[in-house]
């Protein structure tokens, strides 16, 4: 058995979207995954399976949290490695200011990575690792240009954790 971590794109935001915890759990588990558990309500969920292939284990959540939600629910699994890694790589850029990981659901291509990476500024960066990009941000962050939905156009589907989260769960679940 192996055990992944999920990331739920898109849910408790607004009246129409919402998926509590304890709803997740039970379509983790209504799925047939096993050691499941929840950490706070941004849909974050680690689970153990059999199954090998991240593509069909994201397709069966996706499924379970369609037909229990009753909306789509776009949904980012790593290995337990991966988010170490992930993890890990935040350490290394030294960034004192708003960090914040999105998280992509396939690998971007080279050119990709090279133009959204060229977009930084000295007031905000992102940095690509693999399928996580790092923004780095400054005192503004609220008014960044560089956000997930500008990885998303240009990397495909992303959800986006600030680091602290990213941080916890490595600890915990890894």
């Amino acid at each position: 058995m192996a055990t992944w971590i999920g990331f739920l794109r898109a849910i408790n935001l607004g009246a129409k979207r919402k998926f509590a915890k304890g709803d997740i759990a039970a379509a983790v588990e209504g799925a047939g995954f096993t050691d499941v558990e929840t950490y706070i309500n941004t849909g974050n969920v680690r689970f153990a399976t059999t199954m090998r292939s991240r593509a069909r284990i994201e397709a069966a959540l996706e499924q379970a949290f369609r037909e229990r939600a009753g909306f789509e629910v776009p949904t980012i699994c790593f290995t337990q490695a991966e988010l170490r890694e992930v993890a890990a790589q935040a350490e290394s850029f030294g960034h004192d200011g708003r960090h914040y990981v999105s998280l992509l659901k396939e690998p971007p291509s080279a050119a990709a990575v090279r133009a959204l990476e060229e977009a930084s500024s000295a007031e905000e960066m992102a940095k690509v690792g693999g399928r996580a990009v790092h923004l780095l941000l400054g005192e503004n962050y609220h008014e960044a240009r560089l956000t997930n939905a500008v990885v998303e156009k240009r990397l495909g589907v992303a959800t986006n954790r600030n680091l602290n989260v990213i941080r916890t769960l490595a600890q915990k679940w890894c």
